[in-house]
């Protein structure tokens, strides 16, 4: 004959027992990428127009991600990272540019007005990177080269990591 009616359903059963203990996952420690570095007051002026400008004296660089003897910052965690520059211009003008690949990101100006004390120019970016990208500062013009360090005012090139891209990784995914 016809199957019959379906009948109610029946109460819930006890609870079965306790699963085995999983494998250990990875453990969510962010990546990370963070410098920064200033010129020594030894420097010698003028810089070289097309040149890195080389930040020599290392403040934090504890990926070691920047490298003080060319200038340049070397991505390894690809993502989103803020670079900012701070100069002390002293009895000169200066042009330079944030440099990512040798393209340039932003450019920053500031002519002399004849002041009898050092001023400041600053001025930073956001960028996404990937592994091998290459930031720097870089001089833009020949007659405009008056980056400035001394024991009192230093002129730093700092850059890290905003949030990472990482994808090979199930914990930043």
């Amino acid at each position: 004959g016809q199957p019959g009616v379906r009948g109610l359903t029946g109460d819930r059963g006890d609870p079965g027992g306790k699963g085995e203990r999983g494998s250990p996952g990875e453990c969510a420690v962010a990546p990370k990428s963070a410098f920064s570095a200033k010129l020594s007051e030894s420097r010698t002026s003028p810089l070289v127009v097309g040149d890195a400008v080389r930040f020599d004296k290392i403040i934090l660089n504890e990926q070691g991600d920047y490298n003080p003897e060319t200038g340049r910052f070397t991505c390894r965690v690809p993502g989103v990272y803020y670079f900012t520059v701070h100069a002390t211009v002293y009895r000169s003008s200066l042009q330079f540019d944030l440099i990512k690949n040798g393209h340039t990101m932003a450019s920053y100006f500031q002519i002399f007005g004849n002041w009898s004390k050092p001023a400041s120019l600053s001025g930073g970016t956001l960028a996404h990177l990937i592994p091998g990208d290459q930031v720097w500062v870089q001089m833009a013009l020949g007659e405009y080269t008056g980056f400035y360090s001394s024991p009192k005012t230093d002129s730093t090139f700092t850059g890290f990591l905003v949030y990472s891209d990482w994808k090979n990784s199930a914990v930043f995914a």
